[in-house]
């Protein structure tokens, strides 16, 4: 899978968190990585200062470890999740 770094591209990965059952949000922190994954209450944290190279990157990796209820996103978003989980392993 070719990972475009559009903003597209970057609403599609934002939809895929947005059907299952964490929260994403854009704010300012000191975090290290980039992120935070709050998994008690289920929210995604991601710097807001980050280009969105930075913010399609930060929610690739976020996605590739999480557990996503697949039962519970529409079709479109199971391939793109598959894809990105396909894509990361072969790297």
């Amino acid at each position: 899978m070719q990972i475009k770094y559009s903003n597209h591209f970057l609403s599609k990965l934002e939809d895929v968190l947005a059907e299952s059952d964490y929260v994403l949000r854009y704010e300012k922190g000191t975090f290290k990585s980039g992120y935070c994954i709050l998994k008690e209450t289920k929210i995604v944290i991601v710097n807001k200062y980050f280009t969105t190279e930075g913010k399609v990157n930060c929610l690739i990796d976020i996605i590739t470890n999480l557990d996503i209820d697949l039962s519970n996103i529409s079709e479109k978003n199971k391939k793109l999740v598959s894809e990105i989980s396909q894509s990361t392993l072969n790297l």
